[in-house]
């Protein structure tokens, strides 16, 4: 276990919200009741992290051991659950003899997704648009001088090469890629840095024949099948899109599917 914080609730709140700041999972493990003797009385909190460390403490001893497995569990599944424990009996199972009952109530705080749209278009401009509509973090990208300043207030806006915006914005397994770009340079240049992050989805505008082209470049470059085939392409539910916000609302569908798993 990590080094236990003070027993207040406000500095288990305090890391909370630093944890949502840096987008790490966190479950947040309350005591909504309890009967007869316990160790901590009810609003007594403690953060998990993803790695098992804890701050703040709902008891300590066997019970909390397993209010932490429990809460990787609910991590894991990205759903709160409700627990109780009785501390009556060690001998059939119990975590505890203290003679009380104690009820938790596991809540995961998972970062938010982060919506990386890589060119800024008339298409990108309307993801951009649709996507913070939807809640999303945005954050959008283009290699042109000026082309992210029509999303600014937006989104977080980058330029400059593609490395340089990996540097400014890191890309992890909460983030998914709508790669816009304008021809098949361009995502020839940029997908293999795009495909060594960890993003669960990575998906690209263009026509079956336009991917071809690039599919085969990209293979000539030395990028692996296993890493194709994590390219999403033609991006997009088919709905006969053919404006910019008909086309942005097909994008952001299927991505809304791939993460609800449809």
């Amino acid at each position: 276990m990590g080094s236990l914080t003070p027993a207040g609730g406000a500095g288990v709140m305090a890391e909370l919200l630093a944890a949502q700041q840096a987008r790490r999972p966190v479950v947040l493990a309350v005591v909504v009741a309890s009967r007869r003797s316990v160790p901590r009385r009810p609003g007594s909190k403690m953060l998990v992290h993803a790695d098992g460390s804890t701050s703040g403490t709902i008891g300590g001893g066997e019970m909390e051991a397993r209010v932490v497995r429990e809460s990787l569990e609910a991590l894991a599944e990205g759903r709160p659950r409700r627990i109780t424990y009785a501390l009556l009996d060690p001998g059939r199972g119990d975590p505890g003899v203290c003679g009380g009952e104690v009820e938790l109530y596991l809540e995961p705080y998972m970062p938010a997704t982060t919506v990386f749209v890589v060119g800024v278009g008339h298409v990108g401009e309307a993801v951009v648009e649709l996507a913070s509509w939807l809640g999303y973090h945005v954050v959008a990208w283009d290699d042109r001088d000026g082309r992210v300043d029509s999303v600014d207030g937006a989104a977080q806006s980058l330029s400059g090469s593609i490395d340089d915006a990996l540097t400014a914005f890191r890309v992890d397994e909460h983030t998914r890629i709508v790669v816009l770009t304008r021809n098949v340079d361009l995502d020839t240049e940029i997908l293999p840095a795009l495909l060594a992050t960890p993003a669960p989805y990575i998906g690209l505008m263009g026509s079956s024949r336009r991917w071809e082209t690039t599919r085969r470049r990209l293979r000539d470059a030395g990028v692996g099948e296993a890493d194709l085939a994590r390219v999403h392409t033609p991006i997009g539910v088919e709905i006969a899109a053919e404006t910019p916000a008909e086309i942005a609302v097909s994008i952001m569908a299927e991505l809304i599917g791939h993460e609800r798993g449809a």
